[in-house]
């Protein structure tokens, strides 16, 4: 595919607390930008809400990955088809802010643990994956990726086979939202990707010299930095270019 960008940025602002990671204040992703990708029939919008919050959509599919902040930052989207929660930490996953966004048209998708701290009610909407598992909603396929901590120090904040990640398949392309998570095998091991969302900072994901490492060896055709905080994007852009893997690095307004 040959993928042109599209971009419409003006200012908007994050802001991050507790643990270093979380963000309860996130600006309207169309203020953020937002930024289009080729798919079978049309397009897939691509809308960085803010730090590891996503909206895509597709056609008449809308999709929140990992909502948090204020209700407000998604008031220019149509309600959600699909939501996608990665693991429990506040940066990820808000149940006031789920049951202001979800209709009843709503499916949730959720690891175990996220879905044992759902009420009732959004249980009712929900389903749960393990690691490795797959399903398919409003024909859109969804693989659970293992997402987790692998070096000594960081195992604390993401034990391996607690958190996903995911691999969806839309429009006629594989889009891998990567969660919070280090370069794990299962990550290198990713095949035909045309879209990834991969996370970079530390302590809580990796480096900046690992995410790169890792996406060089599965080779997305286009790959966003997300989660990343602090961290230095122009460098991790840097060093996938000058690999020659034939990567599309596109730096959008997270925060």
């Amino acid at each position: 595919m040959n993928y042109t960008r599209r971009w419409v940025l003006t200012a908007g602002a994050m802001g991050l607390g507790l643990a270093g990671c979380i963000g309860p204040h996130i600006a309207s992703a169309k203020a953020q930008g937002s930024d289009n990708i080729p798919a079978d029939g049309g397009e897939i919008t691509v809308h960085p809400v803010g730090h590891a919050s996503i909206v895509l959509e597709a056609g008449d599919m809308t999709i929140y990955v990992d909502p948090v902040g204020e209700a407000s930052a998604y008031q220019a989207f149509s309600a959600p088809d699909l939501i996608l929660i990665t693991h429990e930490h506040p940066d990820h996953f808000n149940v006031d802010l789920l049951n202001a966004l979800a209709s009843n048209g709503t499916k949730i998708i959720a690891n175990p643990a996220v879905f044992e701290l759902l009420p009732e009610a959004l249980q009712g909407m929900a389903a749960q994956m393990a690691n490795g598992e797959r399903t398919e909603v409003a024909g859109i396929g969804i693989e659970a990726v293992p997402a987790y901590n692998t070096t000594q120090e960081r195992l604390r904040y993401h034990p391996q086979g607690r958190d996903n990640g995911y691999v969806l398949s839309l429009s006629g392309v594989r889009i891998y939202i990567a969660g919070d998570t280090e370069d794990t095998p299962e990550m290198r091991g990713l095949q035909d990707i045309d879209l990834a969302f991969v996370p970079m900072n530390l302590p809580f994901t990796m480096s900046v010299e690992q995410a790169a490492d890792a996406v060089i060896e599965f080779k997305p055709k286009v790959v966003y930095p997300y989660h990343y905080r602090g961290n230095d994007v122009d460098q991790f852009k840097s060093l996938v270019d000058q690999s020659g893997a034939e990567i599309e690095v596109r730096l959008a307004k997270w925060y």
